[in-house]
């Protein structure tokens, strides 16, 4: 058994977003800081998404999860984990457009926004899978004595046979599966910016039914079959993605030229060589060469005084 595709699933999960932000600042010569505050947006959106979905399915029981192989409880199900997703979701980053980051209203930085928010949720489930599978292989290796009942040892010792025996395909779908999320990110993030921009609530409406459509798509093929048949459903999810984020794509704003240099200052015209010029010319000159002369002569009869009282 080799640990590499579990060392390699999650590392790609962590690794994945972090490039395609450096990317998209590199080439398009947007911040980071968008991308920190998309981060942000995905955090406080699970602020209220998660109590809400326990609230739902665990406190008040609203919605059934004990047989979702029947097509009857699985449906609301999924439109429930689905819309709940998007609604949460797609209203925090709309918030964040609308009262934090104003000037956020080009097509570059849409996506930086988006792969900000989908990036924070590739790394966290990265670290939680590494975890997972630190700590599994820690207990199968007998690194670490868990607290296990004896009774449950077995079971628990099918499950980590389970785990570490699956071939190594299976095992790189979760980044695979990362791949198609962020492109649903990043189409989502320039679906709900075109609200503020095209001042049209229905780009939102688009933006939850989208995020919700995929996340409510990959529940029931996941329940419903397999785990192939679900990451082929989120690939063509993710072609409609990209196909959206090209489709809004529009060009940016040249930026204004810079502007015109001042005239150069006139130099006065010369005047004409007439008489009268040429005798003002040599008033002028006589005069100053008279001040000159005058004030020469009165600091030499100055220095003269002043030897003269000294001896």
């Amino acid at each position: 058994m080799t640990y590499l595709p579990y060392i390699l699933n999650p590392l790609l999960m962590i690794v994945m977003p972090i490039l395609l932000a450096w990317f998209i600042a590199r080439r398009l010569r947007v911040s980071w800081g968008l991308a920190g505050a998309g981060a942000l947006t995905f955090i406080f959106s699970q602020v209220g998404h998660i109590p809400f979905n326990w609230l739902v399915l665990q406190r008040f029981a609203l919605i059934p999860t004990d047989n979702l192989t029947a097509v009857r409880n699985l449906l609301p199900y999924v439109l429930f984990l689905g819309l709940s997703s998007g609604v949460f979701e797609e209203g925090a980053r709309y918030l964040t457009y609308r009262y934090w980051m104003r000037d956020a209203r080009a097509w570059r930085h849409g996506l930086m926004m988006g792969a900000g928010h989908g990036g924070i949720e590739s790394l966290l489930l990265g670290l939680l899978v590494a975890l997972n599978y630190g700590v599994l292989a820690a207990i199968d290796r007998g690194t670490v004595q868990w607290p296990i009942p004896d009774e449950q040892w077995p079971l628990v010792q099918t499950q980590i046979t389970a785990v570490f025996q699956a071939p190594w395909y299976d095992v790189m779908l979760g980044a695979l599966e990362r791949v198609f999320a962020l492109c649903l990110h990043l189409a989502a993030s320039l679906l709900v910016m075109q609200v503020l921009v095209r001042r049209q609530w229905r780009w939102l409406v688009t933006a939850v039914l989208l995020h919700g459509g995929a996340n409510g798509i990959a529940v029931f093929a996941l329940v419903y079959w397999n785990p192939y048949i679900t990451e082929l459903a989120l690939a063509v999810v993710a072609l409609l993605c990209l196909g959206i984020i090209f489709a809004l794509r529009t060009p940016e704003p040249e930026e204004p030229p810079p502007p015109p240099l001042p005239p150069p200052p006139t130099l006065p015209q010369e005047l004409p060589l007439t008489r009268d010029a040429l005798e003002k010319s040599q008033y002028t000159y006589a005069r100053a060469r008279g001040t000159v002369l005058n004030h020469a002569a009165n600091r030499a009869t100055l220095t003269v005084g002043k030897k003269a009282s000294a001896r």
